[in-house]
Order: C-alpha cells, then structure tokens, then sequence
C-alpha cells in the first residue's frame, strides 16, 4: 500500500525544503512528545513511495526530477522570527522585487482558505483531496480514498498521520517551506533566497528556498494574476531532486475555519473527512 512521502514542503506549502522522508510510524514521537530533530521538509504533500506531509505537507499533474516567550497556541517559535542569513540567489531588479513584494501582499492579507487539490509526485499518479488554511501556521490536507492519509499543521508541528496504519509522524513545522508563507509577516525578500522571478502569461512564478539550513530544499509558486491575483499551484523539489506537484481549485475565502479542524490528534481518534 502506497503512503506519501514527506516533500518539505513546503507546502507550501509550499510545502519544497527537504532532504529526505520519513516512513510513516518509523521514527514518529509519541503523540505530545517533541519531535526530534530532521531534515524532513513538508506542506506540500508527496505520494508515497515514501509518503504525505508537514503538512503539507505538506497530497497534488504531472511531476518530474528537478524544479523568546512561549509562542501563543496554534503558532510556532519560528512564525514570526527572522530567518538565517542568505545564500545565493537572484540579485532582483525593481521590476523582480514589485513582483515578490505583490506576493508577500497577497499571503499577508489571505485569511481563512480552503478548496480541493490534486498532488502528483515523481511516479505521476495523481492523489486528491480536500486543503484548509488557517493562518498563521495552520494548514490541513485530507487525502481522498483510497488513501487515508491526513497532513495537519498547527502552527508549532506538522503532522503526517496514516488513518489506515494507525501511525504519525511528527516534525517541527519550522523545518518545512510553508513557513515561509504562512508566517504572521511573509517577507519572502527577507526570509528566502529567491531562485526565480517571472511574469508571462497572466502568471507570476517566483522559486525560492529558505536562508535557514534546517528547512532544506525548494519550491516555486505558481499564482494567476487574472481576474486577480490568486494562488494556483506549487512544486517542491526535494534532495534527491524529484518534484511534487500540488493544483489548487474550487478556492472558497472569507469562511471562518474552526480552529479545532487544526489540532492534531491522537491518530486512533482522528476522523477521515472526505
């Protein structure tokens, strides 16, 4: 039985910073304990020869080899702290810099987000599903049958429970892409080394990485700028330089998610939603 793989990331979620998975249940903490450290990357979700995750993370066509208090509950340390320095990247002209900082704009101002997704991994079998969004930090990915898989984040970790198996694995959400994105203050020009910026086609397309050497990997953003501007698609590339591709759609925003629907739980008592 097939299970996902873990593309860091994201995702985004964006998911796309990732240097390997992690099978389901191999090295999972027991629910509450703090995970240990990993260079597991998420949100976006991958298809399991491996398996899904942080998310993201994380679960969506076609995907081919390589593209100091306690923080409140729901967000982690590292949503709203700077990130470590650059490494390399594009020197962004003006025009380059308008496009990420229209970006940065258009995540800052998203609220409450769900819709459906279509993730394809390397081996291009297509698994589907239904995405919430809940910022700052919170993301869930309910894989459609025959897969019952979930990827739940809750600002601090990310989840990767396998409904079917009865295991988790657990890995801090800082260590994924989708930081980057679902931060209380996206500051992509500040936070990631960017690697790609275009605009063609009605299309922005904008690739990056984190300058944090714990959230490894890439992943580029694909958002339509017609009739406004709007997230449709990434693809996170991993270590061993395999894609994952994540399609959005049936976007609906402006409804108020229950936080509820972002704790993770313990993962006998998880309920399968689609």
């Amino acid at each position: 039985m097939k299970r996902l793989d873990l593309v860091t990331v994201a995702a985004g979620l964006a998911l796309v910073f990732l240097t390997g998975s992690v099978e389901a249940g191999s090295t999972a903490p027991p629910a509450g304990d703090a995970p240990a450290a990993t260079a597991v990357p998420a949100p976006v979700p991958a298809t399991r020869p491996d398996k899904p995750g942080e998310a993201p993370a994380s679960a969506p066509p076609a995907a081919s080899p390589s593209a100091d208090a306690a923080p409140p509950p729901g967000q982690g340390s590292g949503w709203n702290a700077e990130v470590a320095t650059p490494g390399g990247g594009l020197v962004l002209n003006d025009e380059q810099t308008a496009l990420v900082k229209k970006i940065n704009d258009y995540f800052n101002a998203l609220g409450d987000l769900k819709g459906d997704f279509v993730q394809t991994a390397s081996d291009n079998k297509p698994m589907k599903g239904k995405f919430m969004v809940k910022r700052p930090g919170r993301f869930r990915f309910d894989y459609s049958r025959p897969s019952r898989q979930i990827i739940i984040s809750d600002g601090e970790y990310l989840a990767i429970q396998d409904l079917d198996l009865n295991n988790e694995d657990r890995i801090s959400l800082d260590q994924t892409p989708f930081r980057l994105l679902l931060r209380k203050d996206v500051d992509l020009i500040r936070d990631a080394v960017i690697t790609e910026v275009q605009e063609a086609d009605d299309q922005i397309i904008v690739g990056m990485r984190d300058k944090s050497p714990d959230a490894p990997g890439k992943i580029k953003l694909f958002l339509a700028t017609k009739p406004e501007l709007e997230l449709r698609q990434w693809v996170t590339t991993d270590a061993q330089n395999l894609d994952t591709r994540v399609e959005l759609s049936s976007l609906t925003k402006g409804e108020t998610l229950d936080a509820k629907l972002f704790t993770i739980e313990n993962v006998s008592l998880n309920k399968f939603h689609p």
